[in-house]
């Protein structure tokens, strides 16, 4: 088992020093109801820093309005240094999609689905730019809810969307830990009990059905790959490493610093 405690202690302690190296004032967190962005708004909060925790639905289910508010309460009502900020971003959203070109809301008609990815991914990246602004005006750094299964595994997030922060806290936990931390801190049972989702589409659909496993499932697989790259397996393991391989193949460009065309000197200086 985990040391929660040290665990939680470490992780509240590294935030603080980060925000204090850095010459800044306070953290800025996005929250969806998940029990990611819920674990890392409450380790924020533990830093005694302040920490602007904001809710940025885009039509979202109420479902998971509701959990959203039910975490930010709950936080507010513990540390007081917690502020609560709500922007509804719907309108932002529609008024984007009324000035995309004829030829692009062509090419959603006879490309569904591609269009209906694009327009989750830039659900987004609008939070991403509000976070962002909001850190820029009370100096503060955008802090990252991303778990190691999502990061480092299966790359599910959103490249400069939820994928563009200052700092991931998380991000070294596996799914289990996350869930296992943030009971010991006492996030709501509601978020506890929620299915993971990652609120983009507009309707109820679960990560599980999106990347087609559990999270238990993929980070087997993750702890697997790790171990003894390239083993096979059979039945309903060898599904699950196919899925894990596919996607952390697909989503290796998220993963790996953005590439560098590196000039060779008797290319640049050719004569």
């Amino acid at each position: 088992m985990m040391n929660t405690k040290a665990v939680s202690a470490y992780i509240t302690n590294w935030i603080r020093e980060y925000v204090e190296d850095s010459g800044l004032q306070g953290l800025v967190v996005g929250v969806s109801g998940g029990v990611d962005s819920a674990l890392t708004a409450t380790l924020s909060a533990r830093t005694g820093l302040p920490v602007r925790l904001l809710e940025l639905p885009i039509h979202q289910a109420k479902t998971q309005v509701n959990r959203a508010e039910e975490l930010i309460l709950s936080l507010v009502r513990k540390y007081d240094n917690v502020i609560p900020c709500k922007m509804d971003l719907t309108s932002v959203f529609e008024s984007f999609k009324d000035v995309l070109s004829e030829e692009v809301i062509a090419y959603g008609v006879d490309e569904p689905d591609m269009m209906q990815l694009a327009l989750a991914n830039t659900r987004a990246r609008l939070r991403m730019t509000t976070l962002f602004f909001y850190a820029g005006l009370f100096k503060s750094i955008v802090v990252g809810t991303g778990n190691k299964v999502e990061d480092f595994g299966v790359g599910f997030f959103t490249k400069y969307g939820d994928g563009g922060v200052d700092i991931s806290p998380i991000a070294d936990l596996m799914k289990s830990e996350v869930y296992e931390l943030a009971e010991y801190l006492g996030v709501p049972e509601s978020i506890l009990h929620a299915a993971p989702t990652d609120g983009l589409f507009g309707d109820q659909r679960t990560d599980e059905e999106q990347l087609g496993a559990s999270y238990d499932e993929l980070e087997w697989a993750m702890k697997g790959e790790e171990k003894s790259p390239g083993a096979e397996y059979s039945g309903r393991e060898a599904e699950v490493m196919r899925i894990y391989r596919r996607l952390h193949r697909a989503n290796r460009h998220k993963m790996l610093p953005i590439p560098v065309c590196k000039i060779p000197d008797e290319v640049k200086f050719a004569q």
